[in-house]
């Protein structure tokens, strides 16, 4: 198992929608709002870099999500 942590910047107006999108995500263990530099914190639980590498690229599909900063477990 891997785990990692999903830093994002959203559009302000569109945050509730995003997050509740977020939480949908098979592999997400928690995502909550945050304050500063970054709008929301994900918490992923995935098998391996590549099931990391699809749920950033879906993350990043969601109208509203300005950037994205993934922090995966060495």
């Amino acid at each position: 198992m891997l785990n990692a942590c999903v830093l994002l910047k959203v559009v302000p107006t569109k945050a509730d929608a995003i997050l509740t999108e977020v939480q949908k995500i098979k592999g997400v263990r928690k995502a909550y709002f945050t304050y500063g530099r970054f709008d929301i914190a994900v918490f992923l639980e995935v098998e391996d870099y590549k099931q990391l590498r699809d749920i950033t690229g879906k993350i990043n599909e969601i109208a509203g999500v300005r950037s994205t900063e993934t922090l995966a477990e060495a």
